[in-house]
């Protein structure tokens, strides 16, 4: 069995595009997605982490009761470079893999959680493994091994662990996941108008 990995769930930004909702506050079935993320992340087993705004804030709210640890993120609104540095330097002595979600994926279930995670069994010498859609677009969730822990101290911007992925390279394998699930992110209203009318009954 694979070195049990940390999940850290990416929940600090600011929600910009939503024009003054919360993204990870728009609910599915009465819970807040973020609980819903939160709740499949556990189901793993794994330890789960979240990067969230400094609170007080609504977002600590819709996790009570769980048993994630609530990681503060000063300086967010900077780009989700900062809430990368600021978690993987707390779990870098802590964690022998970490997996890397967006809060803001509605369609990653746990058994897709438990696929990337099992991934390391399948292709035992690469450094990441990431999540994919059935087409073969790159997505989330992605696995880090711990090598890569120290290329996190030097990502800028809003641009996410790319840097890191491309330094693994070659040593990357794809997960593939039904559908679009590893890429369907919602952004905008307009986004989870779109979405919800889709997967209406």
């Amino acid at each position: 069995m694979p070195e049990q990995a940390h999940i850290l769930i990416l929940a600090a930004g600011t929600s910009s595009r939503m024009r003054g909702g919360d993204k990870l506050l728009e609910t599915i079935d009465g819970l807040p997605l973020l609980r819903i993320v939160a709740q499949r992340a556990l189901a793993t087993g794994c330890p789960v982490i979240i990067a969230l705004p400094v609170f007080p804030h609504a977002r600590y709210d819709a996790l009570d009761g769980l048993d994630v640890d609530r990681l503060p993120v000063p300086s967010a609104e900077q780009g989700m470079s900062v809430s990368l540095r600021t978690s993987v330097q707390a779990l870098q002595h802590k964690a022998k893999r970490l997996l890397l979600l967006l809060a803001d994926l509605p369609e990653i279930t746990t058994e897709h959680l438990q696929l990337v995670l099992d991934a390391p069994i399948f292709a035992p010498d690469a450094l990441v493994w990431r999540g994919a859609t059935e087409d073969g677009a790159p997505g989330h969730p992605v696995l880090f091994d711990q090598a890569l822990f120290a290329e996190f101290a030097n990502i800028k911007g809003d641009n996410g662990a790319q840097s890191v992925v491309a330094a693994a390279q070659p040593a990357v394998h794809f997960v593939t996941l039904n559908g679009m699930a590893a890429r369907r992110d919602l952004d905008t209203p307009e986004d989870w108008e779109h979405w919800r009318a889709s997967n209406a009954q």
